[in-house]
């Protein structure tokens, strides 16, 4: 499947441009409510499903979609392209290479991003199970089924450790995303960016 994608310098340019461009972060709420980009629409990858196709059909413009790093930007265009959108685009990079050129940001409550925690808890894992084979050898078959399983969120670009720990209250905003004002948004429907 073809994917456009777009650069951070580009997408900067664009909205200073044109400030009303569709910015949609497909992150968790809690990510997003952390930091995002002003005037984006929180819209995450795992709640998106039962709207695709109307988003497809009915955007009222083109979209630029962001995550944390893009893995998850791409599986909501792609899911996005089945449901018949066409004019839908990955910002390259997502909010890391957002942030790491001083783009501005709206800042809220400081938490870690999905794939940072994963990081954390992939590498205590290995570290304990490592550590523990050296008194129980059986142990050591623990990091193995964390490198199998951290290999095949690679192969598959999805990860379950990461939809796992996105459920826990850490993850969980303040104030939930209202999927249909985000909706209206996106589709005209709506006066304004919601999702904050």
């Amino acid at each position: 499947m073809s994917r456009s994608s777009i650069d951070v310098p580009s997408v900067r340019a664009l909205l200073e441009r044109a400030p009303d461009t569709l910015v949609v972060d497909v992150r968790t709420p809690a990510e997003y409510e952390s930091s995002h980009i002003d005037g984006s629409v929180n819209l995450p990858l795992g709640r998106s499903e039962p709207y695709l196709e109307r988003l497809a059909a009915d955007a009222r413009g083109p979209l630029i979609l962001v995550c944390q790093a893009g893995p998850r930007a791409e599986q909501f265009h792609d899911r996005l392209a089945e449901a018949g959108a066409a004019d839908a685009t990955v910002m390259t990079g997502g909010m890391n290479t957002w942030e790491a050129v001083g783009a501005p940001v709206v800042r809220g409550r400081e938490r870690w991003a999905l794939e940072r925690q994963v990081r954390l808890v992939a590498g205590s894992i290995v570290l304990v199970s490592a550590l523990t084979s050296l008194a129980w050898q059986p142990a050591v078959w623990v990091a193995a089924f964390i490198g199998a399983g951290l290999t095949f969120a690679a192969v598959t670009n999805t990860c379950g450790m990461a939809m796992a720990l996105s459920k826990l209250p850490y993850n969980q905003p303040h104030n939930a995303v209202d999927m249909e004002a985000s909706m209206a948004h996106l589709t005209g429907a709506a006066e304004g960016p919601s999702g904050r």
